[in-house]
């Protein structure tokens, strides 16, 4: 089997099984009660199953065994496998911990230690760790030492995981986001070449597409936890390859490739800092909830987002792209920039931190004004 066809195999079974499977999963959460009931907080306004995360978990794990066989002898090395057990051990303890949320509720400090608990696997269990990192303007890929390249990596999973967590607000919104990152990350690892990755994200997406089948507005099932965090520690493990590999692919392309749910979590704290509420304390600020508030429908909003994280995931592949170098460095940089630039004007537009606040805005209209003075004069 040839390695083009065993990658789009592993899609369309994976795919196949999340649509098969996922309407059992929607009677298996209201069998054990599972469920989303409306609150203040809440959009939707019937009760919902919520362990739909749960499919796209069995989608990968059942696809990946049923391809296993067929996968060519040599195309993974030791590294490889790892990194695909990795991917499988850990997931299963995430998946574990978002069960059991979805059904009981488990508190914030009982999810982050199974989080920690799914990276230490990871990490120590399997030995996948960020070791080499690109720094900008640098040499090259920097090695990096145990003693930081360990907490570094515990961190960058954790704090992934619960990103794609905090987006899951609105129908379709985490899985679509999620499907467009992963999209990236195969396309990054289909021109690098890097098969085990190929055959993850290939594996993983077909699982999330299928289930957005059920899950896009109006949607029949949610995620839950099971499935914001499943997919948020995918992510963080496949984004990894962004800190190694080759050196084309400096430190910031991972930081694109999720670049919606990062940023959406990045003023999420600075808004409760500045509101000087619990960093973890669920509040109605974050980017979907303020463009619903702005009159736009569900859908559109969650489109909206869709665009976005499509605008990213473009950079992210063409800074990949770039052959490193002094010029491709500071172009690099430059984009960077501007994207931070834009990003604070959306985010004070549409109110995400502060109402009331709009600092770079009130710069710029100073600036414009003293500018038309000094004209007139």
């Amino acid at each position: 089997m040839s390695h083009v066809v065993l990658y789009t195999a592993a899609f369309i079974i994976s795919l196949c099984l999340a649509l098969a499977l996922t309407p059992f999963v929607i009677k298996l959460a209201y069998k054990i009660g599972a469920i989303d009931k409306p609150n203040h907080r809440k959009v939707h306004t019937r009760i919902m199953p919520r362990l739909g995360g749960l499919g796209i978990y069995a989608a990968f794990i059942g696809a990946y065994f049923v391809i296993q066989p067929f996968i060519p002898e040599g195309l993974f090395r030791s590294y490889d496998k790892n990194l695909i057990n990795a991917m499988i051990a850990g997931g299963s303890i995430i998946v574990v911990i978002g069960v059991l949320d979805d059904r009981f509720e488990l508190s914030a400090k009982v999810k982050l230690l199974g989080q920690i608990l799914a990276a230490c696997v990871v990490v120590f269990g399997f030995g996948v760790k960020i070791d080499l990192l690109n720094i900008p303007f640098g040499e090259a890929m920097q090695p990096v030492a145990s003693w930081i390249s360990i907490p570094l990596t515990i961190i960058w999973i954790v704090g992934v995981t619960n990103a794609i967590n905090l987006i899951d607000g609105l129908d379709g919104l985490a899985a679509g986001v999620s499907g467009i990152a992963i999209a990236t990350i195969l396309i990054m690892a289909a021109v690098m070449g890097f098969a085990p990755v190929i055959l993850l994200s290939a594996l993983l997406l077909g699982g999330v597409i299928g289930f957005l089948v059920f899950n896009f507005h109006p949607a029949k099932i949610f995620m839950g936890d099971t499935g914001s965090l499943f997919l948020g520690f995918g992510l963080a493990t496949l984004s990894m390859l962004g800190f190694k590999q080759v050196t084309m692919v400096s430190f910031v392309t991972p930081l694109l490739i999720i670049g919606v749910p990062l940023s959406d979590t990045f003023f999420a704290i600075v808004r409760r800092w500045i509101n000087k509420k619990p960093i973890f304390a669920p509040d109605k600020g974050h980017l979907h909830h303020c463009l619903r508030e702005l009159g736009f429908s569900h859908r559109k909003t969650v489109l909206i987002i869709y665009a976005i994280a499509a605008f990213f995931g473009l950079c992210a592949v063409l800074q990949s792209t770039i052959v490193q170098s002094d010029a491709a460095n500071w172009i690099t940089f430059g984009v960077i920039l501007v994207l931070v630039f834009f990003l604070q004007i959306g985010a004070e537009l549409i109110g995400i931190v502060d109402k009331s606040r709009r600092p770079l805005i009130s710069f710029l209209q100073r600036l414009l004004v003293r500018t038309e003075q000094s004209r007139s004069k």
